[in-house]
């Protein structure tokens, strides 16, 4: 488990940014710590730490799955990481259209609201 935890964490900060991620990890406690360390070592250690499927693919399926669920909080922060894994904002909007597809237009259009306020503090809009 110390091992998918570390590539995890490794994998995690390479995505979401080392500065968000520690400070996740410093606000942890009693209660939330053993979460985060399972969270890290499963989802980014196992899953992302599975060489089959390249970041930035990973990045694009978290997209569409996590606007699906319509967790814009966690869909916000996968956002951020999408564009770190070169994702560009035309993969994005297509991505958004898909939701939009299967999952309907409020959800879509929540989608845009986040992607726009993402891409605009990254200087893409």
């Amino acid at each position: 488990m110390d091992d998918l935890f570390e590539k995890g964490l490794a994998q995690r900060k390479a995505t979401l940014g080392a500065e968000y991620v520690e400070k996740n990890l410093a606000a942890d406690d009693d209660f939330t710590r053993p979460f985060q360390e399972a969270m890290t070592a499963w989802c980014w250690g196992f899953g992302w730490g599975d060489d089959a499927i390249p970041p930035k693919t990973r990045s694009m399926m978290n997209l569409a799955m996590i606007g699906a669920l319509g967790k814009m909080h966690e869909w916000e922060i996968h956002c951020r990481g999408a564009l770190r894994n070169g994702v560009t904002k035309e993969e994005i909007r297509a991505i958004i259209h898909v939701v939009g597809i299967y999952c309907g237009v409020p959800q879509a259009l929540e989608c845009f609201r986040v992607a726009r306020k993402v891409l605009e503090e990254a200087g893409e809009l």
